[in-house]
């Protein structure tokens, strides 16, 4: 019996070192992995970033891990993200296709989606069709004050109260993605924008949580009824919705004449007809990656400005000096005016430095065999590019760990941009809404601080400038308090 036993075990043994997943020949170093599970219980399932910057300090800016029986290689510093996305960035350019929001999302759109051709298609498409209907020009400043409008008028609305921003710049910066896709504005109240709010929410909570990295890392336990279940019955149920603006758009549509977005992807259908990857079923997760991506990180970023600028109320009167003075009578900023406000600029891309919106941006994977600060990196690995490690960086920032806008002025007090800030990820992947987000934030964040004083309130206690971790990171829930300045 007891020979039994101890053959038994001996087996049992066996079979667990022969699960144990192995780094290839020169593959990155890393902490030692068990059988099945590989690194997963070593990682905080809510927010991994602790533990990404305690392994950098003992493997260095190159390290692996095993999620599961998976090989993962995560990337810190600007050399070794930069080596990567930029100087090898189409052997970077891919994106892992066994994951949670891949199954979600059904494989489309252009976020999550495979380099490819499918991919380079609806890219380009969105660069060329974006720029045409207005990204970067006056007509879509046009679109964004329009939509400034009724956020003032809510904020005005709330003079003397207690408001929650967070609901409020939500609604502002989706509606303005709206705009683009469809023509179409939300007042904040409707059902249709409330449920956009409320899936790009849930979704974003389940996609960071622990379910989501069980699904990744046991794909046995995909088909069960679990908790990440919900994901997939959001995206079913918002994507009907996308559906049914679609329709609505085709029933008065003149092909060749497009009016936005929508338009524009139904003459592109028309044009190719079977000869590309352009489909109805395609633009509707397209569609919701555009607003998803579009709306959740430039509220996430005007949410810890001004977090900040109610905490540091000096750096908030000085930006408002130099509004005052630069703009004067004119009626409005315009975008053109950011060459003349050093100080605001670097107080808008401290924001975004500090927010850290995407900490560990959209996972990438190697299409090809590569080779990065001389380790071997197999095709269709999985690269996570720690970005948090790049906007907190030693020697790259005067003031890496606090708030301060002297991180983005020269000695002249002149704007100035190093090159590790890259909130929008770099390379062939780099985010397609970089530019309209640049243009969002500065014409809400200056169009605002010229007509308000914003308060922290005196019951609210010490301000928590602790993140809410997630795909896209964001404040803690806050409350604010709204005066009209004397200038106005």
């Amino acid at each position: 019996m007891f020979v039994s036993a101890v053959l038994l075990l001996l087996c049992l043994c066996f079979v667990l070192l022969q699960l144990k997943p192995r780094r290839p020949k020169n593959f990155p170093p890393g902490p030692p992995s068990l059988p099945i599970v590989g690194n997963v219980l070593q990682l905080s399932l809510r927010n991994p970033l602790n533990d990404f910057e305690r392994l950098r300090k003992s493997y260095g800016n190159v390290y692996s891990l095993f999620i599961g029986a998976r090989p993962v290689v995560v990337l810190s510093g600007v050399r070794a993200i930069k080596e990567a996305l930029v100087t090898r960035g189409t052997d970077f350019a891919g994106r892992p296709q066994d994951l949670f929001v891949n199954d979600v999302t059904r494989r489309k759109g252009v976020i999550f989606v495979d380099y490819g051709c499918s991919w380079r298609e609806h890219r380009r498409f969105a660069l060329t069709t974006l720029k045409n209907f207005g990204m970067g020009r006056n007509s879509m400043e046009d679109r964004i004050h329009d939509e400034l409008q009724h956020t003032v008028e809510s904020l005005e609305n709330g003079i003397g109260d207690t408001l929650r921003p967070q609901g409020l710049l939500h609604k502002t910066s989706f509606n303005i993605i709206s705009q683009m896709l469809f023509a179409t504005r939300y007042d904040h109240e409707d059902e249709i924008l409330n449920a956009f709010v409320s899936y790009i929410k849930e979704n974003t909570k389940i996609g960071n949580g622990p379910w989501c990295v069980i699904y990744d890392s046991f794909p046995k336990l995909r088909n069960l009824p679990l908790p990440f279940k919900k994901a997939f019955e959001n995206f079913e149920n918002i994507s009907k919705v996308v559906v049914g603006l679609v329709s609505e758009h085709k029933k008065t549509r003149v092909p060749g004449e497009p009016r936005h977005f929508v338009d524009c992807y139904l003459d592109e259908m028309d044009k190719k007809r079977d000869d590309s990857s352009f489909s109805e079923e395609e633009f509707t997760t397209y569609a919701l990656d555009l607003l998803t991506a579009g709306s959740d990180t430039v509220s996430s970023t005007l949410l810890t400005a001004f977090l900040y600028l109610m905490s540091y109320p000096h750096i908030q009167e000085r930006c408002q000096q130099e509004v005052d003075r630069e703009l004067g009578g004119k009626e409005r900023v315009d975008f053109d005016d950011r060459y003349n406000m050093p100080y605001t600029q670097a107080v808008i891309h401290e924001a975004q430095r500090v927010a850290n919106v995407a900490p560990l941006s959209i996972f990438h994977c190697t299409i090809k065999d590569t080779e990065l600060m001389g380790y071997s990196i197999p095709k269709g690995t999985m690269i996570i590019e720690n970005l948090t490690s790049v906007l907190n960086e030693e020697g790259q920032w005067k003031f890496p760990h606090e708030f301060s806008p002297e991180n983005f002025l020269d000695e002249q007090g002149q704007f100035v941009q190093p090159e590790a800030f890259m909130p929008f990820s770099a390379g062939p992947r780099v985010c397609l809404g970089e530019s309209l987000a640049r243009m969002e934030l500065f014409l809400i964040l200056v169009t605002l601080l010229r007509k308000f004083k914003f308060i922290w309130p005196e019951d609210a206690g010490e301000p928590d400038f602790t993140p809410v971790y997630g795909i896209t990171m964001t404040t803690q829930p806050y409350r604010m308090k709204v005066q009209l300045r004397s200038t106005q």
